[in-house]
């Protein structure tokens, strides 16, 4: 087995990562996702009618706790160990990217299109 192993070519530098540093990246790349979402929560939120702002508002207050009990949820497998924080990162950080999706969309709808809030 050894023998296979060592055979095997390496198309790529090798990088050695503590668990600290993956949690750290982890983390970073979630503030990265939670920067875009304010920045596209913003734009949203000057561009509608402000009786629809106040909807808004509400629900990305609903999100955002439905962000924390998703991932509080989709992690519980690794509650205690090492790895925890970055798996809540992980989940915290898809979930803010899909967000981020939907807010885009009602930011830039389309005349017609009765799906997404025009004021």
């Amino acid at each position: 087995m050894a023998a296979a192993v060592a055979a095997l070519p390496i198309t790529g530098p090798v990088h050695a990562q503590t668990q600290m540093e993956m949690t750290t990246q982890a983390g970073t790349e979630l503030q990265r996702a939670e920067d875009r979402l304010a920045k596209v929560y913003a734009d949203l939120s000057r561009k509608i009618h402000p009786d629809s702002k106040a909807m808004l508002d509400g629900v990305q207050q609903t999100w955002l706790r439905f962000r924390e009990e998703e991932c509080a949820f989709e992690t519980r497998g690794s509650v205690g160990g090492s790895v925890h924080r970055m798996v809540v990162f992980g989940c915290k950080t898809t979930l803010t990217n899909e967000r981020i999706k939907q807010l885009e969309y009602q930011l830039n709808c389309q005349e017609g299109d009765f799906s997404c809030s025009r004021n």
